[in-house]
């Protein structure tokens, strides 16, 4: 870049170039800022207490982000007479992240919330979302009918179990009666949470019901208007 023309005489020693003339340390050393070394300049330098990079991170590049992993989809699998089914593939990458103590290898750990009479279904949850739950309760008064209600319910008609190395959930026998589950076992997501059903149950009741809660609306009507809804004050 600083090619240099041959110049002869006076006129050659009178008249240096201009950048030499202001050039009186190495490109690599320290010194004063000069007009050279203002912004949009031409040069660059590499180190000393002015030097700048040419492209500076940005604030959040290279900092670990941490993503809360949802249960997404759904599935039909059967069901073998030992009460094993397969849970979906998707659906055990979330329980590995959402047990605290996980290692690859290892099996994650998950909680089967079967409940009260009313439930029709299996609710499955990660260790954190049960732990959440957990906390939730706790913040209720002690000795409250609500919290005892919420205990037996959470904390007693559950099921601490894990997945075992293929990827198989072992229902238990008063688990699979309850729900009347039989050959299959249908998976569908719930947010941080899963559920397991009677193929014929969830159809005859929850997913009529989504059809009629859709049916009534206007056909205009885009069900995502309700996420704008405000606040109860």
């Amino acid at each position: 870049r600083f090619h240099q023309t041959k110049r002869s005489g006076a006129r050659a020693s009178r008249h240096p170039p201009r950048w030499r003339a202001q050039l009186d340390f190495p490109l690599s050393g320290h010194g004063r800022i000069d007009q050279w070394q203002q912004i949009n300049s031409p040069f660059y330098v590499s180190n000393g207490p002015f030097a700048k990079q040419r492209n500076p991170p940005k604030p959040d590049q290279g900092r670990p982000r941490t993503v809360k992993l949802r249960f997404r989809g759904e599935s039909t699998n059967k069901v073998d007479a030992k009460g094993r089914v397969s849970i979906p593939a998707p659906f055990r990458r979330v329980l590995e992240a959402g047990d605290p103590v996980w290692k690859s290898g290892e099996n994650p750990e998950m909680v089967i919330v079967y409940g009260d009479h009313r439930r029709k279904y299996l609710e499955c949850y990660t260790i954190e979302a049960i732990n959440e739950v957990g906390d939730q309760i706790d913040a209720l008064p002690r000795g409250s009918r609500e919290r005892k209600m919420l205990q037996a319910m959470f904390d007693g008609q559950s099921l601490p179990t894990s997945v075992d190395e293929t990827g198989r959930l072992v229902l238990p026998a008063k688990l699979r009666n309850k729900i009347d589950l039989e050959a299959e076992a249908f998976f569908i997501a719930a947010g941080d949470t899963f559920q397991i059903w009677k193929p014929e149950t969830y159809e005859a009741e929850e997913l009529a019901d989504r059809e009629a809660w859709l049916d009534d609306l206007p056909d205009d009507v885009d069900p995502l208007i309700f996420l704008n809804q405000p606040k109860p004050e």
